[in-house]
């Protein structure tokens, strides 16, 4: 059966009775319908110094494949079997964009037995958070343009605020907008990107409360007068309209695993391009309500797990009891130069050459951050027994423990190891630190992170990214957490150097103030905040059919 067969097969729980489970009633949700529910701003202030804090795992990987390593899969097989050995786990989890349901990377809500459901509700509109999202960011466009029309007051001279869409659609990378030819329309250069790389995204996932985030809202960079000066959002009396489009999607959603695991999946930047977690609010609330939070960060740990330890966790003073590094033996062996056609064939040799991919994201886990870590092989039918024992033979000499992983198809019950020995892991001592420090001048915090995560041996900038920098020192974010942009397949900037022996460099082309997230993004290589659909779209498999059941999704 199709993932989505597996979860129409299943009968959910009404979201009342997953409330119930988290110690909540009908007052603390606003149910949608009998599957979803956002939960009440009160339920954290209620919680917040009544009980203490659960333990935080996070879910990371290594660098991810063409394959798929199935990071979500395995947090909410992780979830489901520390319920499957009495303990009161819930996830936290991001929510899906459209872009790559349609794109190439398809649904995001797990697979096999182990998925959070409503499936296709999720992986679609779910409950109107990131149009609101999309809805806000352009509706600040539109003020900016307008207040241009209209004379111009504030001075616009160069506008940095990009429009944005939760789609891929390379064609809007670059655009011209306001070709109308009306008498005082002032046509100028505009762009595009996809709605999780918006920095409203960032800020709803940043924020500790609607304060909070009608304040970052107002500190939004959107442009420079002719002076030089810096313009607002706030200054165009842009923020409060944008709170009121984000007040709702800046509560939690409420939704559960297909064994009924309670998870609260909210927020959804990307990794490669944005910061890569969920919300603060929904980590923090699920920190009250369960004993065992499962997160997960995008991609692969050198992206997804550096943002979450010096942006997220540095903002919310929160940090990880245990990480979960997934990796899976397929992908090991496609980062040992074996190609996909004969991935499936058994090869100790691949391994030997791909297991320093591995060993790079345990290293940097472990000895660089100073946190907890186990692997954990999400495993496939054509794993052989020679292999799994070779890899933990491996990880046993780095004094790291291996858990074989059967959630896919066995659901909870083939999670229960891991779980156990996650219990145990979280106890034990750690000795956490950040990459940099954030009186580091900019130059240093990204040459610290491409040193120590990436092993790069230096940073070359051009021209227009220093220029960048000194007008952030000048402004007065010098002292800002960095957000680097780069492809997710390599500890490089070039996705095609997957072994990344030897010496190579990060190429820094652009830098992007994102004042009112609190970060500055770092463009390296050839990445881009808009990214572009395949040849074969998933989008061209996705139907619906004569009684009205989506088919397609996967």
């Amino acid at each position: 059966m199709t993932d989505i067969e597996i979860a129409r097969n299943t009968e959910l729980e009404n979201i009342v009775d997953i409330a119930k489970k988290l110690g909540l009633n009908e007052k603390d949700i606003e149910q949608y319908g009998k599957y979803k529910a956002k939960i009440s701003d009160d339920v954290y202030k209620e919680l917040e110094n009544k009980k203490e804090n659960g333990k935080l795992i996070l879910v990371t990987a290594i660098s991810p494949t063409p394959l798929g390593e199935g990071k979500t899969t395995m947090s909410i097989a992780i979830a489901d079997g520390l319920r499957k050995i009495g303990k009161n786990s819930i996830l936290a989890l991001r929510e899906p964009a459209l872009g790559p349901v349609f794109g190439i990377k398809g649904g995001a809500t797990g697979g096999g037995k182990v998925q959070i459901a409503p499936m296709e509700d999720i992986n679609l509109h779910f409950t109107g958070d990131i149009h609101a999202i999309t809805s806000a960011n352009n509706l600040l466009s539109s003020m900016i343009d307008n207040h241009i029309y209209f004379g111009n007051e504030l001075g616009f001279d160069k506008v940095v605020w990009k429009r944005c869409v939760d789609l891929n659609d390379r064609q809007l990378r670059e655009i011209e907008t306001g070709l109308s030819g009306e008498q005082k329309i002032v046509p100028r250069h505009d762009k595009f990107d996809i709605t999780v790389a918006s920095e409203i995204m960032a800020i709803l996932c940043l924020s500790k409360d609607l304060k909070d985030l009608k304040e970052k809202l107002g500190n939004i960079l959107i442009g420079y007068n002719k002076k030089g000066q810096a313009i607002y959002a706030k200054q165009l009396n842009a923020h409060g309209a944008m709170t009121v489009l984000l007040k709702d999607a800046l509560k939690p959603n409420l939704v559960q695993t297909l064994e009924h695991t309670p998870a609260i999946v909210h927020g959804g930047p990307f990794a490669n391009i944005a910061h890569g977690c969920n919300s603060i609010i929904a980590t923090k609330l699920a920190l009250k309500l369960g004993d065992y939070v499962i997160t997960e960060a995008g991609f692969g740990a050198d992206l997804g797990a550096e943002k979450f330890l010096d942006i997220k966790c540095r903002k919310a003073k929160l940090q990880p009891d245990a990480v979960v590094l997934v990796a899976t033996i397929k992908a090991i062996k496609y980062h040992g130069g074996i190609e996909k056609e004969k991935i499936q064939e058994e090869s100790i040799e691949g391994l030997e050459k791909g297991i320093d991919n591995l060993y790079r994201h345990i290293e940097n886990i472990k000895n660089k951050f100073g946190l907890n870590v186990i692997v954990a092989i999400n495993k496939y039918i054509q794993d052989t027994d020679k292999e799994i024992e070779f890899l933990r033979k491996k990880l046993e000499e780095k004094d790291v423990q291996l858990s074989l992983v059967e959630g896919w198809a066995k659901g909870g019950e083939g999670a229960t190891d891991i779980a156990e020995k996650i219990v145990n892991l979280v106890d034990e001592k750690e000795n956490f630190q950040y990459m940099y420090e954030l009186e580091d001048t900019i130059q240093d915090k990204i040459k610290k992170v491409a040193n120590k995560i990436y092993g790069a041996q230096s940073v070359e900038y051009s021209e227009e990214a220093l220029n960048e920098i000194n007008n952030i020192k000048k402004l007065g974010y010098a002292n800002l957490p960095i957000c680097i942009a780069k492809t997710q397949y390599s500890f490089s900037d070039d996705p095609k150097n997957l072994e990344c022996k030897g010496n190579y460099n990060i190429h820094v082309r652009n830098v992007e103030l994102k004042s009112g997230a609190g970060f500055i993004v770092v463009l390296a290589g050839k990445i881009m905040t808009m990214p572009g659909l395949p040849r074969v779209p998933a989008a061209e498999s996705i139907d619906i059919d004569e009684n009205g059941e989506i088919v397609g999704i996967f």
